[in-house]
C-alpha cells in the first residue's frame, strides 16, 4: 500500500496519509517495509495484525455475502479480493413489507392478523399470531411465534406470510416459550468407522478438540440443526465417507428435547 490507497479508501489528504503512515510504522515497527523498485509499502516478514485480529470465519463470510448479493463488494472490509464463488441458493421471497409488519409486532410485543398458506391446508386463511423472535433454520427465515389459534408456539415461514392487517396487544411473551428459551449441547465426533487419518481430518474441518465439538442450540431449532447436520437419521443409512460424524450424546439428550425435535411446530 501506499499514499494514494489511503487517500482513495478514506478520503483523506496526502499530508495526512503520510502522517498516519508514519504513526503506523511507529507504533509497529516491523510490519511494513518501503519497497523502492515499487515505490510502495509491503508486509514486513515480521507482521504482526495490530488492530485487527485475523479471522478465517468473518474472511469467508464476506466472500460468501457478496457471492449471495446480500453485500456489495464497496461494503466489505477486504482490498483485494480472490477469484471466487458460492453454491447458488434459491432466493426466498419474503416481502420486505411484511417482515417489518412482524418486526414491529416483536419490538411492540403485540400479537398480528396474518394471512397465511400452510401446506397443510390447501387455502390460505387468517390468523392471530404473536410473534417474539425471527429465527433462520439454514436456507429460510422464520417467525417464532405464539399461534393464538392453536394456542402453542410455533415457526411460521415469512415467505409463506401473504398479507397482515391489524395488531392488538399480546399477553403471551418470549418467556413463556420454553423450547426458545432452553438449549440442548450436542456433541459431534467423527463417524468411527473412517480410518484414522479420515477422522482427523474431519475433526480438523468441524474444529474438533479431543475427537470431539459441542454445539449448543436452542430446543426450538433442534430439528432444523440436526437435519443440517445429517444427524436426524440412523447413521448406518449411510455410507460413513458421506456421513461423516456422528452424535455422540445422543442418548443423553433430554426425551423431551427428542420429542420436540422429531415432532417439530413448523406451521405448513
Amino acid at each position: 500500500m501506499n499514499r494514494s490507497d489511503l487517500m482513495d479508501t478514506f478520503g483523506v489528504s496526502v499530508n495526512q496519509a503520510s502522517t498516519d503512515l508514519n504513526r503506523y510504522i511507529g507504533m509497529a515497527p516491523g510490519n511494513m517495509a518501503y519497497d523502492k523498485s515499487a515505490r510502495t509499502y509491503i508486509r514486513g516478514t515480521e507482521f504482526q495484525s495490530l488492530f485487527l485480529k485475523p479471522d478465517a470465519s468473518r474472511y469467508l463470510s464476506q466472500l460468501r455475502s457478496v457471492a449471495d448479493g446480500i453485500l456489495d463488494r464497496d461494503e466489505a472490509w477486504m482490498g483485494q479480493f480472490p477469484s471466487y464463488d458460492a453454491a447458488p441458493t434459491p432466493a426466498r421471497g419474503v416481502n420486505a413489507k411484511t417482515l417489518r409488519s412482524v418486526v414491529a409486532a416483536i419490538r411492540r410485543s403485540e400479537a398480528i392478523e396474518v394471512k397465511y398458506q400452510s401446506l397443510s391446508q390447501p387455502e390460505s386463511r387468517w390468523r392471530w399470531i404473536a410473534p417474539h423472535a425471527i429465527a433462520f433454520d439454514g436456507f429460510r427465515w422464520h417467525a417464532r411465534a405464539f399461534c393464538l389459534t392453536d394456542q402453542l408456539f410455533k415457526d411460521f415461514l415469512l415467505s409463506r406470510i401473504i398479507e397482515t392487517r391489524g395488531t392488538k396487544p399480546s399477553g403471551v411473551g418470549a418467556d413463556a416459550d420454553a423450547d426458545w428459551n432452553d438449549q440442548v449441547t450436542l456433541e459431534i465426533g467423527p463417524h468411527p468407522e473412517l480410518s484414522d487419518t479420515q477422522q482427523k481430518v474431519i475433526a480438523l474441518d468441524y474444529g474438533m478438540r479431543g475427537g470431539s465439538a459441542k454445539i449448543p442450540v436452542r430446543k426450538a431449532l433442534l430439528y432444523y440443526a440436526l437435519k443440517r447436520l445429517g444427524l436426524d437419521t440412523d447413521p448406518s443409512a449411510r455410507r460413513p465417507q458421506d456421513q461423516q460424524i456422528v452424535l455422540l450424546n445422543g442418548a443423553l439428550l433430554d426425551p423431551r428435547a427428542k420429542a420436540q425435535a422429531s415432532a417439530y411446530r413448523m406451521e405448513g
